[in-house]
């Protein structure tokens, strides 16, 4: 592979991803991956493993500050985790059985659509909570602004959350896409009385681990490309700064759904609708 520490145009896709991570909130891989796909001409196996190891990198550098501020519940985590990381470990596992197959960069891409329409379903369904899990909000209870809670007839939550957890290391690992969107939808329906700062940092921290195993064995199968990967990292860390600083005068009510519709739209392309 040649490598190429420099690139404008891969460094520019970091920055565009990155300031539309900051500015929405929505996670990384619902954008880079198909803009990398559909714009670069990156094979999707290429486009989700270095997007995996992408991923672990920028949300490491969250957890620390999550944690210290006591944001995180280990707990949550350590049960999403029994789920997913076997679940991914098995996804890699059907991976590795394909990666000779001509139609493995077909399913690869069709699962990126599938899931885009997963995360545009939770993004749609954020808009229509009031912007309940606004990474941006307070420390406001979330059944109060969630309305009945589903995990109030379960018995045994932390079953779901560990089938959560193994639907999202499935999901993850296919596509490097609902670690966050989708994550933090399900952790509102499960643990209702969760401030929102316990949601995200329970998320991202749960997303590291995830998304290194997943990159890791994507990174075994030969699909990161690590010029890729630096210059990808080289533009984000501006662009979420950025971003981040753009989104006080843009309105939820209007730019989430907005962002799904055109998630959707990004959808179609890659399932071939």
């Amino acid at each position: 592979m040649e490598f190429s520490l420099i690139n404008f145009e891969y460094a520019v896709s970091g920055l565009l991803g990155g300031f539309l991570v900051g500015l929405t909130g929505v996670g990384g891989g619902s954008i880079m991956t198909p803009l990398l796909v559909l714009v670069f001409g990156i094979a999707p196996s290429a486009a989700v493993g270095t997007d995996l190891l992408y991923a672990s990198i920028t949300k490491a550098s969250g957890v620390p500050i999550h944690a210290k501020k006591r944001h995180v519940d280990w707990a949550v985590v350590g049960w999403l985790s029994l789920g997913s990381l076997p679940a991914s470990g098995l996804t890699l596992l059907l991976l590795q059985n394909m990666h000779t197959s001509v139609v493995f960069e077909a399913f690869l891409k069709k699962s990126v659509g599938v899931a885009l329409v997963v995360t545009a379903a939770a993004i749609l369904w954020k808009a229509t909570r009031r912007g309940v899990l606004s990474f941006t909000g307070g420390e406001e209870e979330i059944s109060e602004l969630a309305g009945p809670s589903i995990s109030a007839s379960l018995k045994q939550p932390i079953i779901f959350t560990v089938i959560t957890g193994i639907v999202l290391g499935c999901l993850v690992t296919l596509s490097s896409i609902g670690a966050g969107a989708v994550g933090t939808v399900v952790l509102v329906f499960l643990y209702p009385r969760f401030p929102i700062t316990r949601i995200v940092g329970t998320d991202i921290a749960h997303a590291v681990p995830l998304t290194l195993i997943a990159g890791l064995g994507h990174l075994s199968l030969g699909h990161v490309n690590f010029s890729l990967l630096i210059n990808l990292l080289i533009g984000s860390i501006p662009g979420v700064w950025l971003g981040s600083h753009a989104s006080a005068g843009l309105s939820e009510r209007w730019s989430r759904p907005i962002l799904a519709i055109l998630l959707l739209v990004i959808a179609a392309k890659m399932i071939g609708v």
